[in-house]
């Protein structure tokens, strides 16, 4: 298991360590659960010790007729400076997962001209779900009716505990499960295609991808612009550190120049200087 691996395993843990909760089939309620975790997590998860920043969004929204959401407004302000889509490539747990069933071995759509288009949608889903419906309608758009993380952390766990709750499934939860297959199987065949074409966490923090203080960057003396960090890489990015990059890392892997680097660090490659010229 590679770092990057190890801190999302670490981070998927921290987020749910209310083990009891799973057993219980209850939503915690303990003093940080009003704090919210960096990453795409469902407050409702029976393991889930803090709030999901989406969610939050969304609840704020909502009751932004009474209050102005300073709090969470804030909190996804401070979460983009400081890591951007950082956050997506190492510090969500539903990346992970995503990830994960990508290693399963079946034929995979590389990304294409119609990929970059439709990763344009997350944007679309943010103001509409995110933010119009919560503000006009008074109900969590996106939760409510698309969000497959909550579907998987919360309504399968919650309901498939709960004999009341069972009872009070319909046509929405159908459909909410509908979808999380439909993410489950789309993710064995296309790297990360909830992030890249449907998270609106993921198209807030975009915008910080620029300024984060966290994240790869790249020398610009040492760069001989052969493209390969863009040509490997899995999703719809025109260069390294632009909106669609999640920041990963693994484009270093392929750069014969090393010149990608983490901020702050060192170059991420292993490559010798001297074989520049040798690809």
């Amino acid at each position: 298991m590679n770092k990057r691996k190890l801190i999302q395993v670490i981070c998927a843990i921290l987020y749910n360590c209310n083990f009891v909760g799973f057993a219980k089939g209850s939503i915690y309620q303990g003093p940080i659960k009003g704090a919210c975790v960096p990453g795409l997590n469902c407050y409702s998860c029976p393991g889930a010790v803090a709030s999901c920043p989406l969610g939050s969004l969304q609840s704020a929204l909502v009751s932004s007729k009474y209050k102005f959401p300073y709090y969470i407004l804030g909190i996804l302000l401070l979460f983009g400076v400081l890591f951007g889509r950082f956050i997506c490539g190492f510090l969500c747990p539903f990346g992970l997962i995503q990830e994960l069933l990508y290693k399963i071995p079946t034929p995979k759509l590389k990304k294409n001209r119609f990929t970059r288009f439709l990763s344009y949608l997350k944007y679309v889903i943010l103001v509409v779900f995110a933010i119009l419906i919560p503000i006009i309608l008074l109900k969590p758009g996106f939760c409510k009716f698309i969000c497959p993380a909550g579907t998987l952390e919360a309504g399968i766990p919650l309901v498939a505990g709960n004999q009341q709750l069972q009872s009070l499934t319909g046509n929405l939860y159908i459909w909410k499960i509908a979808l999380l297959i439909l993410m489950i199987v789309s993710a064995i065949f296309i790297f990360r295609s909830f992030c890249r074409f449907i998270c609106p966490l993921g198209a807030i923090y975009s915008f910080f991808n620029r300024i984060a203080l966290f994240g790869v960057q790249v020398d610009k003396e040492k760069c001989d612009h052969c493209n390969a960090c863009v040509h490997h890489c899995n999703m719809d990015v025109k260069k390294v550190g632009d909106h669609e990059c999640i920041q990963c890392g693994e484009c270093a892997k392929h750069c014969h120049a090393c010149a990608i680097s983490f901020k702050h660090t060192k170059s991420l490659s292993n490559t010798n200087p001297s074989q520049n010229n040798t690809k």
